[in-house]
């Protein structure tokens, strides 16, 4: 495959920022192409799928180590749905606890809040 894109065009198709390309590059998760001669490096269409992997990845709840591991289990070969699932299954228990946690955490303002309107407020002030 020829690499015709530049990173600007790179930047576009996968909706990743410029800067953020340049930053993975330097964390070794997107490859960083050899400039030929004077030019400017080209990107190809492998590089923008890597990067919109990336960014769904995130969107899903993956940190950046998580999706490194990932992709580092990819590029060794080997990586299947069967091997990479666990990874999925972590980042559900993780938005599970976080949802738990919101709702304590609206249970908790809804009682200071009924509180609040039967005029005990226990809010107005940082005494209470």
């Amino acid at each position: 495959m020829v690499d015709t894109l530049t990173v600007g065009q790179v930047s576009s198709a996968s909706g990743v920022h410029v800067e953020t390309i340049r930053y993975y590059q330097g964390l070794g998760i997107v490859r960083a192409p050899k400039r030929p001669g004077a030019g400017f490096r080209r990107y190809g269409q492998a590089d923008v799928a890597r990067l919109r992997f990336i960014k769904r990845a995130q969107q899903l709840g993956f940190t950046l180590d998580e999706v490194i591991d990932a992709l580092r289990a990819h590029d060794a070969g080997g990586a299947t749905c069967d091997s990479e699932r666990w990874r999925l299954e972590a980042v559900v228990d993780r938005i599970d606890a976080r949802i738990a946690g919101l709702r304590r955490a609206r249970r908790n303002t809804m009682k200071i809040l009924e509180e609040c309107r039967a005029g005990r407020c226990q809010f107005a002030s940082p005494s209470c």
